[in-house]
């Protein structure tokens, strides 16, 4: 994993990642929010009957988000949210 310092900290892939979508969570790719959860060790749930959402869950949390590109603001806000609580948690 390649890792970026920024203020004397190692922010790896992730983070950077994460620091993006926090900076602009407009026009995110289906693709990119995705491989976020799944590095969060989400489960993902694959559509059923001609649905296009998908449906990632850890623990409690859980989140439902439209394939489609770009992904609507507010579904990337929520899933920062969830993130961000599961970050609190493990400290």
């Amino acid at each position: 994993m390649r890792h970026t310092e920024r203020k004397g900290v190692i922010l790896a892939k992730v983070d950077k990642q994460l620091l993006a979508l926090r900076n602009n969570p407009k026009n995110v790719r289906f693709s990119t929010i995705r491989s976020l959860l799944l590095r969060y060790k989400f489960t993902e749930s694959s559509p059923r009957g001609g649905s296009s959402h998908y449906t990632y869950s850890r623990g409690i949390y859980r989140i439902t988000i439209p394939k489609g590109t770009p992904v609507n603001e507010i579904y990337i806000k929520k899933a920062i949210a969830i993130i961000d609580r599961l970050e609190e948690e493990s400290i």
